[in-house]
């Protein structure tokens, strides 16, 4: 198929090269070309605005930073929307507020036009490791087209549901992510502060009941001198989908005290002016609160 993709940064840099390698043809746009550069040595075409991937492309992807990044891009001037033909498919992966979603996907119906959510589920690693997730929400008959394309994104592709319910579904998953994470830096800041030495810890946790995929790989960041220079999601990014979480929460009325305990941590990372890490590097906020020089 001809593809597009509108954004190429940490995670459409890596997707975007696994469609090339299932025999599709994409065309992408970044607002930074030179981001671009070895996409493009790949095979990878080049359009200089959002409207003319879309014209060059039966489906268009967007993996942007926020919802204002979406709306711009996509139904904004020079947009997708303006590019994209009658019966094309724009697909959104960005983490962005259901309420966004909706907005975007009733601008693209209006004009004839199929936009669905589309969040990936996973990080740099996994998208690498062709082992991403990727959820689906708005018209049906839209994913059953797409269906077989996105595995060659990550073998596991779902249906949530209509518009704004895969997004939904990406928040919830990304808050369980979250806390889990924190709540990693919590239990091996107790343990150390116990006497136990923190690489014993780590080990011994990945070895329990309590070990998972996310733990596995992130966990060890926190043993001296293991935490990349380049994070897989630091604390500013990784807030961000804290923050719409909590303000999901907040408008549906359901609670979610334990996220709100890990968004002080992230906000106490930001205090100690460690947040340029990955945001596993909560763990040295639970040290220092215990007392650790």
């Amino acid at each position: 198929m001809n593809l597009g993709f509108i954004g190429l940064g940490d995670m459409g840099s890596l997707i975007v090269p696994r469609l090339m390698a299932a025999g599709h043809q994409v065309t992408g746009w970044n607002r930074t070309k030179a981001k671009a550069t070895d996409l493009i040595a790949a095979g990878m075409r080049w359009a200089d605005t959002p409207s003319k991937v879309a014209a060059a492309s039966e489906v268009v992807f967007s993996c942007l930073t926020n919802g204002g990044a979406v709306k711009t891009c996509t139904t904004g001037k020079d947009g997708v929307l303006e590019g994209l033909a009658s019966g094309c498919i724009h697909i959104d992966m960005s983490t962005i507020s259901p309420d966004v979603t909706r907005e975007c996907s009733a601008v693209f119906a209006k004009a004839g036009r199929i936009f669905l959510d589309g969040p990936i589920s996973g990080s740099p690693v996994t998208v690498k490791a062709g082992q991403a997730s990727i959820m689906i929400g708005g018209d049906k008959a839209a994913f059953d087209r797409v269906k077989d394309m996105l595995t060659a994104i990550g073998p596991k592709v779902s249906y949530i549901g209509p518009s704004g319910m895969a997004t939904t579904m990406k928040i919830s998953v990304n808050l369980l992510l979250m806390v889990e994470i924190i709540c990693f830096g919590e239990a091996v800041a107790l343990a150390e502060k116990g006497g136990v030495d923190r690489s014993a810890a780590v080990d011994a946790i990945l070895k329990s009941v309590a070990a998972s995929p996310v733990i596995g790989y992130r966990g060890p960041f926190i043993l001296e001198g293991n935490m990349p220079a380049k994070p897989l999601a630091d604390v500013t990014l990784q807030q961000k989908d804290m923050v719409l979480a909590l303000d999901l929460a907040r408008k549906l009325g359901s609670p979610t005290p334990l996220a709100a305990a890990a968004n002080e941590m992230m906000n106490a990372c930001r205090g100690l002016g460690i947040d340029h890490n990955d945001f596993v590097v909560a763990f040295q906020a639970y040290r220092k609160l215990g007392g650790a020089t």
